[in-house]
């Protein structure tokens, strides 16, 4: 019998080389690090690639901030401003986050965004055959989308997006707590994960990035009547791989998931949504698309001045942590995982691999134990592993004999420990 435990769940101490968050959230816990220079650099190449200087610049005040830009395209009046909180590190321009601007009551918008001013992979690639097409093949919809973004950028002001890739420019792939995703981590930092399977996770998933970087060139060739407009080369010559990563990670940390939309759609990049909302895991206000716009609608009172908070979905901290950099104490979708296996070698493995089938079980079953239900997962689980160690042939026809819902069928045998 076989037991392994996949993932731990967080509670790391503190990293005594991070800088501190600028103001604090009374419920993720935050990993504030050291920003990677690597956004320093090339400023025409990357969504998150720019410099004070640049955002800075008195000539951007012609587009005023995002709100206005939103306001004149077609931003109907709403009840939320933006506010700035100053970033931990002094090199870095202030952050900007989503407040109420009146008291709202539960249950009440707080905005509602024209589809015009919603990036999704239908308005990208202008065919929803040929979105479903890539979606479907070795392309992700958010490696399409920050291709698409990058593109954009090198657009410049000339760019309808401009205001709204200025503001990702300003985040710099953060959120509100400016913390970045570990697949932006040194090696060195990484080394903190050490020990922990999210570490893999995120060599995993940092190598699927590399993949679809590989595979960048299909939506130049497949949609190219949209990249006509760009005289640049093909992505994987126009952008080096980090910053494809970086970008990618960029649009992770804000990318909305729609419900009840056609494919093309469902991942959404939307002004005002995140990385301006704040995530929290105990809250249940989402985004949804409502006839023709993108709305939030808030799930408990709040009032003027305090930021818009929306619920990040049903992820353990392993998720939030790679997804956007933190985790959450509060986080009831937190959860240890537990993989337990028959023995192959075991003379009455095929009797067991009966039984737990039997029973809707796998010969190599997986366990989640969530916070606050511990012990209905140990019931889940002890079954399965007393069957596991049952060595008499005798206890054994009598668990197969047995008609009732339990795996384990004679409740006087015990373990073999």
């Amino acid at each position: 019998m076989e037991l392994t435990c996949l993932h731990n769940k967080f509670n790391f101490p503190s990293l005594p080389h991070l800088s501190r968050p600028f103001f604090k959230n009374p419920n993720p816990r935050v990993f504030p690090r050291k920003i990677n220079i690597l956004f320093l650099a090339s400023a025409s190449d990357t969504v998150v690639a720019s410099s004070i200087k640049e955002l800075g610049s008195k000539k951007d005040d012609e587009f005023g901030d995002l709100k206005s830009w939103m306001h004149r395209n077609g931003l109907p009046r709403c009840k939320v401003v933006l506010n700035e909180s100053t970033s931990h590190d002094e090199k870095h321009m202030p952050v900007h986050y989503v407040v109420a601007s009146d008291d709202l009551p539960a249950g009440d918008v707080a905005f509602s965004v024209p589809n015009s001013l919603v990036v999704t992979l239908e308005r990208v690639l202008g065919n929803e055959t040929v979105a479903e097409l890539l979606t479907t093949n070795k392309l992700s919809e958010l490696a399409c989308l920050a291709l698409y973004l990058m593109y954009e950028k090198k657009q410049g002001k000339k760019s309808f997006w401009y205001p709204y890739i200025r503001e990702l420019d300003r985040q710099r792939g953060r959120g509100q707590l400016a913390v970045e995703s570990p697949l932006l981590w040194s090696e060195e930092e990484l080394a903190y994960l050490t020990g922990s399977p999210t570490k893999a996770e995120v060599l995993e998933r940092a190598e699927g990035i590399k993949r679809e970087y590989d595979e960048l060139d299909t939506v130049w060739f497949m949609a190219g009547s949209l990249f006509q407009q760009y005289p640049y080369d093909i992505p994987t010559e126009a952008f080096p791989f980090e910053i494809f990563k970086q970008a990618f990670v960029a649009v992770q940390s804000c990318v909305v998931h729609l419900q009840k939309v056609p494919l093309a759609q469902r991942f959404a990049l939307v002004p005002l949504g995140p990385p301006l909302l704040a995530y929290r895991s105990n809250c249940k206000a989402m985004l949804s698309a409502v006839n023709g716009a993108v709305e939030l609608v808030v799930d408990r009172a709040c009032k003027a001045g305090e930021p818009i908070v929306v619920w990040c979905g049903p992820q353990p901290n392993s998720k939030l942590l790679i997804n956007y950099g933190f985790v959450d104490d509060d986080n009831s979708y937190d959860r240890l995982v537990v993989e337990a296996a028959l023995n192959t070698e075991d003379p009455q493995y095929q009797d067991k691999r009966l039984v737990v089938q039997r029973n809707g079980k796998l010969s190599v079953q997986v366990f989640h134990v969530y916070a606050g239900k511990e012990k209905e997962a140990v019931f889940d689980m002890l079954p399965y592993l007393r069957l596991g160690y049952v060595s008499d042939p005798s206890e054994m026809q009598s668990v197969l004999s047995s008609q009732g819902e339990s795996l384990y069928g004679s409740s006087s045998a015990r373990p073999a420990c």
